[in-house]
């Protein structure tokens, strides 16, 4: 019996050394279950409280890919935005990159000119950033979709590159000149200093023609005539 009571004496300490082990993890969990029961249920004290927990319907995600330097986003600016779109399953089905002459777009943020998703989704962005944007189809095109481009409830994928952004939206660019090549024939354009040759005007100095009309003063029945010719020099 004494050589037992060693070992007896040995599992009762080890015992209590587990259940020490095991009571801090306890307590730390329970801040955690406490702080989730504080923010479910603060309520201003006007309005009647409910039993529940609140759970999302649709939510808006992001995953910043290159944190931008410039400026930080601001609504009520014109941003200028590079994009690519998917579908869920893969499919492209748009990009800014695939556009004439690969330009971004540009349009005022929070005038609901776009998708809700574009139109809250560049929020904490700055000026050179790029971000995956994961928009559900309630803040994309809705239960209808675009077809034959978005099918109806489509959730959507994009990246997104906030470029530039300003007060004024960007000037209309002028358009380019037409090429030298085609247009060194139609040098009939130097046609128009043919209009210089409308001092074909100057022909009516060929009006001089009314010197022909001293010819009518060989008709001396009309005195009167002289009495109009005097207004033009050129008759005299």
């Amino acid at each position: 019996m004494t050589a037992k009571l060693p070992s007896i004496a040995l599992l009762a300490a080890l015992t209590t050394a587990a259940t020490a082990q095991t009571t801090p993890t306890a307590t730390t969990t329970t801040p955690h279950h406490t702080t989730t029961a504080a923010k479910t249920t603060a309520t201003p004290p006007n309005i009647p409280k409910v039993v529940g927990f609140p759970k999302p319907l649709y939510t808006l995600k992001y995953i910043d890919t290159k944190i931008g330097t410039g400026a930080p986003a601001a609504e009520h600016k014109y941003y200028t935005v590079h994009y690519t779109g998917w579908l869920t399953n893969g499919t492209k089905f748009d990009s800014s990159l695939d556009h004439p002459g690969g330009e971004p777009i540009t349009f005022p943020y929070g005038a609901h000119r776009v998708i809700i998703g574009w139109d809250t989704g560049f929020q904490g962005m700055h000026v050179g950033g790029k971000r995956r944007l994961f928009v559900p189809y309630q803040l994309a095109y809705g239960e209808s979709g675009r077809p034959p481009v978005i099918p109806a409830k489509a959730d959507l994928i994009f990246d997104v590159e906030l470029v530039s952004m300003s007060d004024t939206p960007p000037q209309p660019k002028t358009p380019p000149a037409p090429p030298a090549a085609p247009g060194s024939p139609q040098k009939t354009l130097p046609a128009t200093p043919t209009t210089p040759t409308s001092p074909t005007t100057p022909t009516t100095p060929t009006t001089q023609t009314a010197p022909t009309t001293q010819i009518t003063p060989t008709t001396p029945t009309t005195p009167s005539t002289p009495t109009t010719n005097p207004p033009h020099p050129e008759t005299l």
